[in-house]
């Protein structure tokens, strides 16, 4: 079996000019693999497909009920936001309700990711802080949980940090995964990330989507996914993945992206997951590559693809509209392993 495979491939003029390599697994809440691309047991950091996961110990540890959390802030603790006005003030809730100032998160602060994206016009210098920062919501749970257990704030990402030795917990629970055989590492956020197979985290969404039915999490991952299918634009934002393809799957599956080319969908009807890896990170060939999976597993029907057409971005186009090139599928999903 080839570890990474051709995922998808752009042609300019009919000659071959790029070519996006990863892997692809599809597996059931047991964590069997249904399908495949590739090595489904890629190992691979999560990113923030992990949001949701490291959410964990502070649902089930009741803090929702105890600060008063809305779905809305539920959906804030898995979210990779843009940095807009609904997510700063929803961010700003957070805080409120557990007695801390923006200052306390350790995220760090960029300029606004609705930047980026062209939604709206660059902010003054100094009229952005933390709470725009795309990681913001988790960074609020975090804290919160800190609140509830009476632990330091001041340094809730070491490693050591009771809260991160319960996240490792619960993420390998949820996974499937020992506990001493998630690899360790740094995301973006200053926050400690994962990296385990793709089937595993497969497996962690196919469970998450199964919410009530899951024997473990059962209320922890109904109350996460109900958040992030009902407030999608909470979960990113304008003209974001995430929130497309929430809406396209009208209430039956929970996405995540993450960044450096990993994205994980859980289908809430069939208990059914998938995870994909492009290598080289390219956003497009992501999404291209996670539309061509939802068709070839038989998740799309003739409007969700009409719907997605725009992520599956078949079509090359030049500054001037005309049609230059075209990105092709490089794989078909094989049979479990």
């Amino acid at each position: 079996m080839d570890p990474l495979v051709p995922l998808i491939d752009t042609f300019r003029g009919g000659t071959l000019e790029c070519r996006h390599f990863g892997a692809v697994a599809v597996t059931d809440t047991q964590g069997r693999v249904l399908a495949h691309a590739g090595d489904p047991h890629w190992l691979t950091f999560t990113r923030s497909t992990l949001k949701a996961l490291q959410a964990l110990p502070f649902v089930q540890g009741g803090g929702p009920a105890k600060f008063g959390f809305s779905d809305r802030q539920l959906a804030m603790l898995c979210a990779s936001h843009n940095g807009e006005a609904q997510h700063v003030e929803v961010v700003q809730g957070m805080l409120e309700r557990v007695g801390l100032d923006h200052r306390a998160l350790q995220c760090g602060c960029h300029v606004p990711m609705y930047v980026e994206l062209g939604v709206g016009p660059a902010p003054a210098p100094g009229s952005f802080d933390e709470r725009h920062h795309n990681c913001s919501g988790k960074h609020s749970g975090f804290l919160a949980w800190c609140v509830q257990h009476g632990e330091p704030v001041e340094r809730y990402l070491e490693t050591g940090h009771p809260l991160q030795q319960a996240i490792r917990r619960d993420v390998a629970r949820a996974a499937g995964v020992a506990p001493e055989h998630l690899k360790a590492g740094t995301d973006g956020c200053s926050a400690p990330n994962y990296a385990m197979p793709l089937s595993n985290l497969a497996r962690a969404y196919a469970r998450l989507a199964s919410g009530e039915r899951d024997p473990e999490f059962g209320s922890s991952f109904a109350a996460l996914s109900r958040a992030m299918t009902a407030h999608p634009d909470l979960v990113s934002g304008t003209g974001r993945n995430d929130l497309a393809f929430m809406q396209v799957g009208r209430g039956d599956w929970v996405t995540k992206v993450g960044a450096d080319g990993v994205q994980a969908v859980g289908s809430v009807s069939r208990g059914q997951a998938f995870a994909i890896k492009v290598i080289d990170g390219n956003k497009t060939a992501l999404y291209a590559a996670t539309v061509e999976v939802l068709d070839q597993l038989g998740w799309l029907d003739e409007r969700q693809r009409e719907e997605l057409r725009p992520w599956r971005a078949a079509e090359i186009a030049s500054v001037l509209g005309a049609v230059v090139g075209e990105r092709r599928a490089g794989f078909r999903l094989a049979g479990g392993v």
